[in-house]
């Protein structure tokens, strides 16, 4: 029997069921569409109904995945339309919105598990910017950051230290960052997922964390994640189930998905910035 690992991604879910080949198989609930955005391959599958989300094992909600360029770091050729694509993604996922809560999750101290924390260094901050009137800022949004760990390490679930912040500073958006888990050894750290559902942390390597989502926190809330691991069972057999491998290169690979993600939104949620003006801010 084939063994058939978890997957966070939608389009390889769809992929799976759909037998994808050149012409997009349509699913009953399920409405899905292949466009270019910035020059960049974007595969769009939204569940409709509670029938797209049984046969997809996803929630209701719109789920874009972006294929990165070959070379996507800071300084790279295409990187700048990594960035605009990126930022096109979330204003579709997002209504109007001017206070901005980020949540960057994961494990920075293993690498596969440190996008989130990695995204935050890229993200501009203007809360307390805002808050305080400063010269200069007035055509910025209010974005905060939250970083909440793991829970191993802080005791305290990322879903309610979240759920509190909101309570008290009222964001009118959610942006989750999390790492995710594929079913494709090609595509690890080769494409972003954009998704309008939230996230359940952890979900594609068997440990659920409580759901981030409107549901729970109130609010509208979009979920962008790198696939960096997958199940090694896909590749050797339902014996190796459980083991999780990762690109060789894993490190400059979600170094540069970091910063690409960090700069999408900023780009999405401070309108009119350029490129230059976060090298600048960010130092």
């Amino acid at each position: 029997m084939l063994y058939k690992g978890r997957t966070d991604l939608a389009s390889e879910s769809f992929r799976q069921l759909g037998k994808d080949s050149g012409e997009l198989t349509q699913l009953p609930g399920v409405k899905a569409q292949k466009e270019k955005i910035q020059g960049m391959d974007v595969l769009s599958v939204e569940i409709l109904d509670e029938t797209g989300a049984k046969t997809l094992g996803k929630p209701i909600g719109k789920y874009f995945t972006l294929d990165t360029p070959q070379q996507f770091q800071r300084g790279a050729e295409q990187f700048p339309n990594l960035v605009n694509a990126l930022s096109e993604l979330l204003s579709r996922c997002a209504g109007d919105f001017s206070q901005v809560l980020v949540a960057a999750l994961g494990n920075p101290d293993i690498t596969p598990d440190a996008l989130g924390s990695l995204s935050a260094g890229s993200i501009l901050v203007t809360r307390h910017l805002k808050e305080s009137s400063t010269p200069g800022f007035e055509a910025f949004s209010s974005l905060a950051l939250s970083r909440p760990g793991v829970l191993g390490s802080s005791g305290i679930e990322s879903a309610l230290q979240i759920k509190l912040l909101c309570a008290e500073i009222r964001p009118e958006l959610v942006i989750v960052i999390d790492a995710l888990a594929g079913a494709d050894l090609d595509r690890l750290c080769r494409c972003i997922q954009i998704s309008s559902s939230g996230i359940s942390p952890g979900s594609g390597v068997g440990n659920d964390r409580q759901e981030l989502s409107r549901e729970t926190l109130g609010v509208p809330v979009i979920s962008m994640g790198i696939p960096t691991v997958m199940d090694a069972g896909l590749i050797a057999g339902e014996e190796m189930a459980g083991l999780f491998v990762t690109p060789r290169n894993i490190d400059s690979l979600v170094r540069a998905g970091a910063r690409a993600i960090g700069y999408g939104i900023n780009m999405a949620v401070h309108r009119g910035i350029s490129i230059e003006d976060m090298d600048l801010l960010l130092g």
